[in-house]
């Protein structure tokens, strides 16, 4: 498997190089898109750690900030790349994080995180351009793109990498990485099941999001989704493929608010 061998390596060539490590979370659900190995790679590598949490237009910024300070993930920043908001606060933060450090030199930054928590976005937000997904440096592996974000401040950008444990195929990494949109709606087989598990661990979300009282069970919601968007094949009957790939759609890109 490329991403057993390849991505981890990488990732510790990111941190080894860095000087600060931005860790892109979803501010959705961050604790299941933390990773703790790379955290216990970044602290053993001695360098500064930054907590960001993206997404953030999409849940209550101060239920939100109640948990981040209870998780005593510190220094944080809180960010929209959708909104546009937070950008300059992290900037300033990881200037001013920087600075703490004394190097003498430039500064170098490493992104990391799963994929779909919106590094790219992020880089994009912070250098102030859209960059390319490629990088002619020299000096770094092929898939590390080093962007310049100011005279004295270098990102260094990997893909969105999953935990090395979590490519076990059991079912409970999979619904994880449906729900945090790691495998996409159009690559799952049998995404009724997968609406059932979203909706047990947010009660009531889809029901308000959908203005459709199912009590619960994604039967009923499938059932009268179908009928509302006329997703029907033969016989009259709805199509539960088609109607489970669509809510994991809408809840993959956003739409429903936990």
């Amino acid at each position: 498997n490329q991403h057993k061998v390849h991505f981890p390596k990488l990732v510790k060539e990111i941190i080894s190089k860095s000087d600060i490590v931005l860790e892109i979370l979803d501010a959705r659900f961050f604790e299941k898109t933390r990773n703790p190995d790379f955290e216990k790679m970044v602290h053993g590598f001695r360098k500064k750690l930054i907590f960001v949490f993206n997404k953030s237009d999409l849940v209550d910024i101060n239920d939100l900030k109640i948990k981040i300070e209870k998780s005593e993930l510190k220094p944080y920043s809180i960010l929209s790349c959708k909104n546009h908001e937070g950008m300059s606060k992290l900037r300033n933060l990881i200037k001013m994080e920087a600075k703490k450090l004394n190097l003498g030199r430039e500064a170098y930054v490493g992104v990391i995180g799963y994929p779909n928590t919106g590094k790219s976005s992020i880089i994009n937000f912070l250098v102030g351009r859209h960059v390319a997904r490629t990088s002619r440096e020299s000096g770094f592996t092929k898939g590390v793109m080093q962007v310049k974000l100011s005279p004295s401040l270098f990102v260094l950008d990997s893909p969105g990498i999953i935990p090395e444990a979590e490519y076990s195929p059991a079912r409970n990494f999979l619904a994880k990485h449906i729900e945090i949109g790691v495998r996409t709606y159009v690559k799952i087989k049998n995404p009724d099941m997968y609406v059932l598990t979203l909706m047990n661990q947010h009660p009531g979300v889809f029901e308000k999001f959908y203005n459709i009282d199912a009590k619960g069970d994604p039967e009923i919601l499938i059932e009268r989704l179908g009928r509302k968007w006329n997703c029907l094949i033969k016989g009259n009957l709805v199509d539960i493929d088609r109607v489970a790939r669509l809510i994991i759609k809408d809840w993959q890109d956003g739409k429903i608010r936990v």
